[in-house]
C-alpha cells in the first residue's frame, strides 16, 4: 500500500504534498501530518479504491500518464501519492488545462499538457516510459485511446487503470453490454479486476489490467 495514502475515521485521505494549501476546496483532516480528505463522489479512482480488495500499484516515485485530467481533481491525489515521480496531465480543453494549471502550480511532479489524447505523438517529446496510464476520457473511442498510448508509453507489464463510462459509449445498449464490448477491444492488456463505481458513478466501470506486450 502506498504510504501517502491513509483511511481516517472510515474515509479515503491522502498525505498532502502542499501542506497549508488545498486545490480545490476539499477538507483536510491532521493525523502525523496534514491529509487532504478524498471523496469517491468527487474521483473515480477513489471510489475504485475504497470498492476493491486488490490494491493498485502506485508508488511514491512512479510516472504516470493522465488521459482526460480535466481541472485537476484525481491528478493532485495522484500527485500525493506520487511526490518523487511525475503525472503528466494530458487534457483537451484549452479553459480546462488553464484551470488545471492554477490549480495545481505548487505541484511540481504535474506537468499539465493540452493535446489531444487521439494523438499521442504530439505530446512525445514531453513524456517518456510511464509506469501507470489513468485514462478517463468520455469518448466514444475509449478503448482505441488507450491502445494508442499504451502501446506508445506503458512500460511493459505496467498498469493501465481505465474508467468506462457506457453512456458515452452508446446510450441504446445496456450498459454492462456496451461496457463488456469495450473491453474486448482492449490489445495486450491483462485484466485484473473489474469495478462498478456505483452508486458514485452511475453506469461506470473501472478497468485495472497490466500491459504485456507482444515482441
Amino acid at each position: 500500500m502506498n504510504p501517502n495514502l491513509q483511511t481516517i475515521k472510515g474515509k479515503l485521505a491522502t498525505k498532502n504534498l502542499t501542506p497549508g494549501e488545498t486545490v480545490y476546496g476539499e477538507k483536510t483532516i491532521q493525523k502525523d501530518t496534514e491529509y487532504r480528505l478524498w471523496k469517491p463522489e468527487r474521483s473515480k479512482l477513489a471510489s475504485m479504491i475504497q470498492k476493491t480488495d486488490k490494491p493498485i500499484k502506485i508508488k511514491p516515485h512512479h510516472k504516470t500518464l493522465y488521459l482526460g485530467a480535466a481541472a485537476g481533481t484525481t491528478a493532485s491525489h495522484l500527485s500525493d501519492l506520487q511526490p518523487e515521480g511525475k503525472i503528466y496531465c494530458i487534457e483537451y480543453s484549452g479553459r480546462t488545462t488553464q484551470e488545471l494549471i492554477n490549480r495545481t502550480k505548487n505541484r511540481d511532479n504535474i506537468i499539465p499538457i493540452q493535446a489531444d489524447a487521439n494523438n499521442p505523438e504530439t505530446y512525445s517529446k514531453y513524456i517518456g516510459p510511464v509506469d501507470t496510464i489513468y485514462q478517463d476520457i468520455t469518448q466514444k473511442n475509449q478503448a482505441e485511446i488507450t491502445n494508442k498510448n499504451t502501446q506508445r508509453y506503458l512500460k511493459p507489464d505496467g498498469q493501465i487503470i481505465l474508467m468506462i463510462k457506457a453512456r458515452s459509449i452508446d446510450v441504446t445498449t445496456d450498459p454492462q453490454k456496451t461496457i463488456e464490448k469495450e473491453i474486448q477491444k482492449l490489445k495486450n492488456i491483462k485484466i485484473k479486476q473489474k469495478t462498478t463505481l456505483e452508486p458514485h458513478h452511475k453506469d461506470h466501470m473501472a478497468i485495472h489490467g497490466t500491459y504485456q506486450p507482444d515482441y
